[in-house]
């Protein structure tokens, strides 16, 4: 007490990378409301009619620049969750494995620091609250591939997370589609554990490119 609190370093950079990672997914969603705007074309929507002409109901150039800006932000936001990952598992190491003294120091940091600090959520509470629940998975669908049951609370979809999610599920939907054919990684709470999965939203036989409908959390 009273002295100099020592700075956990890796927490600061982890934090810098969230805030990085924030940036970057509302730059997404910027671009993704271009295609939305046009005729919800999303990613992989043609750009000609049927006789090969360009379409005269979006804006051509328009929609290829962001398509390409969101292929181009999705791999820098790939690299970036990889770093986060990792240092997620550092700075769990640090705190879970380095002993009680280091737990006694980060407690009075905890307390000496001012009252902005205690408004900000911990590095857990960023990345393992649930936004969303599901309450159906349909045989042989995209999500049973992916591994996802009933009951299953996402705390991850992609690049929403409770650090960002509005409680609009439409923004999941939008996501789904600007992501049919490619992974999205999922952090899944399923009975107190945590689960990784990838889903890869795609036409299966059944409604939906998912074949699972979800509901806000209620934890």
């Amino acid at each position: 007490m009273g002295g100099v609190p020592t700075p956990n370093h890796t927490r600061e950079k982890l934090l810098q990378l969230i805030s990085n990672k924030d940036r970057l997914e509302s730059r997404i969603s910027d671009f993704g409301q271009i295609l939305t705007n046009n005729a919800d074309i999303g990613m992989h929507g043609p750009l000609v009619d049927v006789e090969g002409y360009p379409r005269n109901d979006i804006d051509v150039h328009q929609v290829r620049q962001a398509r390409q800006q969101i292929i181009c932000l999705q791999n820098d936001h790939k690299a970036l969750m990889t770093e986060i990952e990792k240092l997620m598992h550092q700075l769990h190491a640090e705190t879970g494995s380095g002993g009680q003294r280091e737990q006694g120091q980060q407690q009075d940091v905890d307390n000496e620091e001012d009252g902005s600090q205690e408004d900000q959520p911990s590095i857990s509470e960023i990345d393992f609250r649930a936004i969303v629940r599901v309450n159906h998975v349909a045989p042989g669908s995209p999500a049973e591939k992916a591994g996802l049951r009933n009951d299953d609370h996402i705390a991850r979809f992609g690049t929403i997370t409770s650090s960002n999610f509005n409680g609009d599920l439409q923004s999941i939907g939008a996501l789904v589609k600007h992501m049919q054919n490619q992974k999205i990684p999922l952090r899944v709470l399923r009975n107190g554990i945590v689960l990784d999965m990838m889903l890869i939203p795609q036409s299966w036989s059944g409604r939906g490119l998912l074949g699972c409908n979800i509901i806000l959390s209620d934890v």
